[in-house]
């Protein structure tokens, strides 16, 4: 550990959600889920399913908290949440039945903790990919999900919600005023099949589960961004130019994106597709040019030619009273031997290594409130936001490369 702080304590047994702030939850998540007039298909469900049940949603924005919240009314559920959303309201959050925890990190206090939830009867609810999807498409999910399943030996219930990326997508966080948005709950699994079924094949059913794609039910929903501004932000995800290839010098501006090294521009329709305004149109789709940059860093991870290497600015949180800056920067590489951390703090160097199998992802933030773009990384006891200074990176690659590199390894 480095410095002497009090560490949030992730093995703290949750609290059932106090009745009497039931209530405010409703009232906080009820009137955002009617301005955008969710509709929550629930066709997929038994009438006389009760909890406790395993309730899995997709993650694209701080909406899919409030819908999800109308979806279970009038019951009452226990969160998983990271420690970031503790800060400065921990009292609060575990009142309402959060569960702390540190991202991509295992942790067998969780499982207790969503086991004792389970234990009192309630919905136990888990965003499984652990962060924000960067482009509306499914991320990766842990191979441990089955197993986590196969010990909750509850039905598992599935809400993918739609909507909620292109209303307010990562790269360019607020209301777009999309409506209506849409989700869809099913019972996944029961009980019973949760201890009949493999734990591979219970993986299987859940990356099923999860495959979505919000910019194709925009188009087929023909659900119209009038905002100027809605291409602003998206050269974050989209920071490799398909017709010159160059890295890092993609640019947006209104409702536009343009490679600064080629001069190439391409503009984003109000339905969210692109089209390059000289030459061909490489591609239309979104995710597709994100799948593309994807496949370009996997062949650099199979080549053996990825790396990165910055000086990073390092904030840590260690509990939920607030950050801890660092006075000196640090040094951060990413290749073959996974994530390196190397600085001072107080004087006492110190070094930290995230092997590749140990992360199957990671996550990062864009402009983290105000501040930069950056990578967290976490311990058992501390969180790192490492925000690389300079220019001539990306954190979409350093998340890509993350999968990339787990998947080559595993393979």
């Amino acid at each position: 550990m480095i410095g002497e702080f009090n560490r949030f304590d992730v093995s703290r047994r949750p609290n059932r959600q106090w009745r009497v702030l039931t209530p405010v939850t409703w009232l906080l998540s009820f009137p955002k889920a009617w301005a955008h007039r969710a509709r929550i298909d629930k066709d997929g469900m038994p009438k006389d399913l009760k909890p406790p049940y395993f309730l899995l949603c997709n993650h694209n924005s701080f909406m899919d908290f409030m819908v999800m919240t109308k979806a279970i009314f009038p019951r009452r559920a226990n969160y998983v949440v990271a420690i970031d959303g503790f800060i400065g309201i921990e009292w609060l959050l575990r009142a309402v039945g959060g569960i702390g925890n540190r991202k991509f990190v295992k942790s067998f206090s969780l499982v207790k903790n969503m086991l004792h939830a389970r234990n009192n009867g309630d919905i136990v609810v888990l965003f499984p990919e652990a962060r924000y999807s960067l482009c509306g498409t499914f991320s990766v999910l842990p191979t441990s999900l089955g197993k986590m399943v196969r010990k909750m030996n509850v039905p598992v219930v599935t809400m993918i919600m739609h909507g909620h990326h292109v209303n307010s997508p990562y790269w360019r966080v607020g209301s777009r005023k999309v409506k209506p948005v849409e989700s869809k709950m099913r019972l996944l699994l029961t009980a019973e099949e949760t201890q009949q079924l493999s734990v591979d094949e219970i993986n299987t059913r859940l990356a099923d589960a999860f495959a979505y794609d919000d910019f194709a039910w925009q188009k087929e929903r023909g659900i119209r961004i009038k905002d100027p501004n809605r291409a602003e932000g998206l050269h974050k995800v989209l920071y490799q130019c398909p017709a010159c290839e160059a890295e890092y010098q993609m640019s947006s501006h209104k409702h536009r994106l343009q490679c600064k090294s080629c001069d190439k521009t391409w503009e984003m329709s109000e339905l969210g597709e692109l089209s390059a305004l000289t030459g061909k149109t490489e591609f239309s789709h979104i995710p597709s040019w994100y799948e593309w940059e994807r496949s370009n860093v996997r062949s650099e991870v199979q080549a053996g030619a990825y790396s990165f290497d910055a000086e990073v600015r390092i904030e840590s949180l260690p509990n939920a009273r607030g950050f801890v800056v660092f006075e000196e920067p640090g040094r951060l590489t990413h290749g073959k031997d996974g994530f390196t951390l190397t600085g001072v703090y107080e004087s006492e160097p110190f070094a930290l290594n995230w092997s590749v199998p140990s992360l199957y992802s990671c996550h990062i933030e864009y402009d983290y409130k105000g501040r930069g773009d950056c990578v967290d990384l976490n311990t058992e006891n501390d969180t790192f936001y490492l925000f690389p200074q300079g220019e001539g990176f990306a954190i979409t690659k350093l998340a890509l490369a993350t999968e990339e590199l787990n998947r080559h390894h595993s393979e």
